[in-house]
């Protein structure tokens, strides 16, 4: 059930990023653009998306258990650090130049178009260095995680609610 479930959500979210706009380089790019030809509709998509957040979040942070039965966890790191600010700054400059980021360049790929491919080629390529030296880290050190601590098996524990 927990398969289904996670496929129809991901197809509900994927289709939703194909209608609203997200899954075009051009358009997202626009949005970005403030000091070009500035195209504003992506921001009713994003202040839909934060509201959705705040619902889910706000419910989701009162329940012992999610709604098919694993517990809810959240992250535990709460400090803007280094890691942050640096990740923060590869995202909106990987989404800027390629008017892609992870979930409408997955979705995207259906398309078939090769500027999909190549962005989603290059963002697992980025994932499998990180992973790299995420492995190579000493163990117990937060320099690439998440501020959760490391465990034996390389893994990262997360925070699960009470």
């Amino acid at each position: 059930m927990k398969n289904v479930s996670a496929a129809l959500a991901g197809l509900v979210f994927g289709i939703g990023l194909i209608l609203s706009g997200m899954t075009d380089p051009a358009k997202v790019q626009g949005f970005l653009d403030l000091a070009g030809n500035w195209d504003p509709s992506l921001a009713f998509v994003m202040g839909g998306a934060v509201m959705v957040g705040l619902v889910g979040f706000g419910l989701g942070g009162r329940r012992e258990r999610a709604l098919l039965g694993d517990p809810m966890r959240t992250p535990t790191a709460t400090a803007i650090d280094r890691r942050l600010v640096l990740g923060g700054l590869a995202f909106g400059a990987g989404w800027g130049l390629a008017g892609f980021c992870p979930g409408p360049a997955l979705a995207s790929l259906a398309t078939g178009g090769p500027q999909a491919w190549i962005f989603s080629g290059a963002m697992l390529a980025g994932m499998l260095v990180f992973a790299c030296l995420e492995r190579h880290a000493a163990p117990g050190s937060t320099s690439l995680d998440t501020g959760s601590a490391a465990r034996p098996d390389g893994s990262r524990s997360a925070k699960t609610l009470p």
